[in-house]
């Protein structure tokens, strides 16, 4: 929906637009949201709530990235879940597909769902040729499994 926050996944909203990084550590803060170029040392009169080394001195700054991160990981789960029911549903068409020898792959479907996507990430203000990538990720994977079930195995659930 246009104009949605987001789903509510934890201790705060998802934000669209928003920038997050999965890797960073609980104590440390990514160089450019301080204010100087990633890779640069921190400057060490710890503006920012920032220490030399990197640790997050201002308990203000410590529990706000403590409070994103937790919604970043609450995400990170969801889509793992998501990911998972797709491939359960995905695993009925490939045995659908095999049963009526039908073709692992659909191109027609699969520009229709990459097209759809694309509009998706548009309305979401997220990149659409991500969008595009993670899906074709998906679509090989999903074709993967189709292969090897229509070749009498099961590509399990």
């Amino acid at each position: 929906m246009r104009g949605h926050p987001g789903p509510r996944v934890g201790p705060a909203t998802y934000s669209p637009g928003v920038s997050h990084s999965e890797t960073d550590h609980p104590d440390t803060v990514v160089g450019a949201a301080e204010g100087h170029a990633p890779g640069a040392a921190p400057s060490p009169s710890g503006a920012g709530g920032v220490a030399g080394g990197g640790a997050v001195t201002d308990p203000a700054v410590r529990a706000e990235l403590t409070r994103l991160r937790e919604s970043i990981d609450n995400i990170d789960a969801a889509v793992v879940h998501m990911l998972a029911e797709r491939f359960k549903c995905t695993q009925q068409v490939g045995r659908l597909k095999a049963e009526h020898r039908l073709p692992p792959a659909d191109p027609e479907r699969e520009a229709r769902q990459i097209a759809r996507l694309r509009t998706l990430a548009e309305s979401a203000r997220l990149d659409p040729a991500f969008a595009e990538k993670l899906l074709n990720f998906v679509i090989a994977e999903v074709i993967r499994h189709h292969e090897t079930i229509a070749e009498g195995g099961d590509s399990g659930d």
